[in-house]
C-alpha cells in the first residue's frame, strides 16, 4: 500500500461530507491511543494552554512519585519513560513556550530526586543535555519571554 502525502490526503478530504470525515476522525481516533490523546487536546485543551500545562504537570508528578529509587538502573528506566511523554505531551501543543515549560519542570523535579541524579554519570549527561536543549528553545522565544526562562534556568542551575 502507498502512503498519500499530507496535499494529497487534505484535497480528498475537501471533497467528503460533514457526516464523513466525522466518521474517519472517530474511526482515527479508535485506532491508536495517541491519536485520542491529540483529538483530546485539539477538542477540550488547545484553548486553555496554562490549563493543559497544569494537567501534564500533575501528571508527571504522578510519574515521578511512581520511581523506584532502589538503583540508578530503575530511576534511569522511569526518568526516560517521563522524558519521552514530555516530548509527546509537546508535540500536541506546537508551541514552543509549552515545551521550554514542561522541560523546565521536568530538570526541576529531576533535581528533587533522591538519591541525587547528579552522582549518576548517565543521569547527570541527560540533565545536562536538557538543559542545553532548553536554551536553544529559549533562543528562538521573544525577548520577554526569554528573560523570564532565563532567571527559571539559573534558578535551577543554583540549586543543583
Amino acid at each position: 500500500m502507498k502512503i498519500e502525502s499530507i496535499v494529497t490526503i487534505k484535497k480528498e478530504l475537501q471533497h467528503l461530507s460533514k457526516e464523513e470525515l466525522l466518521a474517519l476522525t472517530l474511526r482515527l481516533g479508535k485506532f491508536k491511543k495517541e491519536n485520542k490523546a491529540l483529538l483530546t487536546y485539539l477538542l477540550f485543551e488547545a484553548h486553555d494552554e496554562d490549563g493543559y500545562i497544569a494537567s501534564v504537570k500533575t501528571t508527571l508528578d504522578e510519574l515521578f512519585e511512581g520511581i523506584n529509587s532502589d538503583s540508578y538502573f530503575y530511576i534511569k528506566k522511569t526518568i526516560r519513560k517521563i522524558l519521552r511523554q514530555i516530548r509527546i505531551y509537546s508535540r500536541y501543543s506546537l508551541k514552543k513556550t509549552t515545551e521550554v515549560e514542561l522541560l523546565l519542570y521536568f530538570c526541576e523535579r529531576l533535581n528533587e530526586l533522591k538519591p541525587s541524579i547528579h552522582r549518576n554519570t548517565t543521569l547527570s549527561n541527560l540533565y545536562q543535555r536538557q538543559i542545553i536543549s532548553i536554551k536553544k528553545k529559549i533562543s528562538v522565544l521573544h525577548e520577554d519571554l526569554q528573560y523570564d526562562y532565563n532567571l527559571q534556568l539559573e534558578d535551577l542551575e543554583l540549586n543543583r
